[in-house]
């Protein structure tokens, strides 16, 4: 005869495991900064498949408020073959007014110095950011794309890489009226031979 207690153990671990794959989804997405596929999210919570794309759509019902709750801030969205968090349509404005102007913390130097890399070498990507300042930019570019400092100018077609390119906000924070108002790099390094010639 089955062990029962054994059995309610195994019934309620399922159960357990089940009720909490759209918690953990929560969890992920609250950290994520990409897209995360279905694959990628359901080897992270080790669920199939199925169970995760159903967690999906009912975290998706609720945060639009189709129980009967409140349509949430934010959405989760179905972008480039993968899923994410974003800040609902409705309350750009509100958090473009945060990020600007109630959080006006000062730039890191790490973040001052990638903001010069693109000033300079604009319209530039990510890979190229990383490369000229041989560290991961990627946290620093999101910082900088949330001060609504830089923009993303274009994608390549071929590569599939986002080229960043300054904004005019950079421009007024600056005093100046264009890019062609930067001062030359050439005459402030030991040399004048640094390899950053080319980049004014």
């Amino acid at each position: 005869m089955p062990d029962t207690e054994a059995t309610d153990e195994i019934v309620e671990e399922v159960r357990r495991v089940v009720v909490d794959i759209p918690r953990a989804l929560e969890a992920i997405f609250m950290i994520a900064d990409e897209p995360q596929t279905l694959v990628s999210l359901a080897t992270a919570v080790g669920a199939p498949i199925a169970a995760v794309r159903q967690a999906i759509e009912a975290l998706v019902a609720d945060y639009d408020g189709e129980a009967g709750g409140a349509k949430r801030g934010f959405e989760l969205r179905e972008v480039g073959g993968g899923w994410r968090i974003y800040v609902r349509g409705d309350f750009d404005d509100v958090v473009r007014d945060f990020v600007l102007t109630q959080n006006p913390t000062r730039l890191s130097q790490a973040a001052l110095e990638t903001l010069a890399v693109i000033a300079y070498k604009q319209p530039i990507s990510r890979g190229s950011i990383a490369s000229i300042r041989a560290v991961n930019v990627d946290s620093v570019v999101r910082t900088l794309l949330g001060r609504g400092l830089i923009t993303e100018a274009y994608t390549d077609s071929e590569t599939g890489a986002i080229h960043y390119a300054t904004t005019e906000l950079m421009l007024t924070q600056l005093g100046i009226n264009s890019i062609d108002e930067l001062p030359h790099i050439s005459p402030l390094l030991a040399d004048g031979s640094g390899g950053f010639d080319d980049f004014r």
